[in-house]
């Protein structure tokens, strides 16, 4: 059974618990890393805690929800590895999967009902990378992201 990490901030908090039993239905084990209730709480911590795990190549792919999906973007792309994709839409979730290889999925729970987000979970899962151009294009990142790492321009 393949693992997928989920996690959400106090707005995205409904929407995971949906979408963590929608996974777990379609044959997933989900792993909640939190938040585990609409407590209010920041949002960094919880994208953090899943991107530091995708990063370190513990786990393979991950779900991050919050309001507009925003803010979990900018926290997972700072993670080496870590190509978190915003989707709205089912066209974008397999583009995402196709050129990019995203391995974390953004949602925004103000931007996106439970059945348009199972959707888009599905699509997402789905869909492999096509590679070809797109391979050269992420060793580009992956370059980038070398450089920074080791302070070079």
């Amino acid at each position: 059974m393949k693992t997928i990490l989920i996690a959400s901030d106090h707005a995205g908090f409904t929407l995971k618990a949906k979408l963590k039993a929608y996974l777990e239905k379609t044959g997933f084990k989900a792993k909640d890393l939190g938040t585990y209730s609409q407590d209010s709480c920041d949002y960094p911590v919880f994208a953090s805690r899943l991107s530091e795990q995708i990063s370190k190549g513990k786990y393979k792919q991950g779900i991050l929800i919050c309001k507009s999906g925003i803010g979990n973007s900018i926290v997972a792309n700072r993670f080496p590895g870590v190509r978190a994709a915003l989707c709205y839409n089912i066209k974008a979730a397999r583009l995402s999967r196709e050129h990019n290889d995203s391995n974390v999925l953004v949602l925004g729970s103000g931007f996106v009902d439970t059945a348009q987000a199972k959707k888009i979970v599905r699509a997402w899962l789905e869909t492999g990378f096509q590679g070809g151009r797109h391979l050269r294009r992420l060793n580009c990142i992956k370059n980038i992201e070398d450089k920074i790492r080791s302070g070079k321009k």
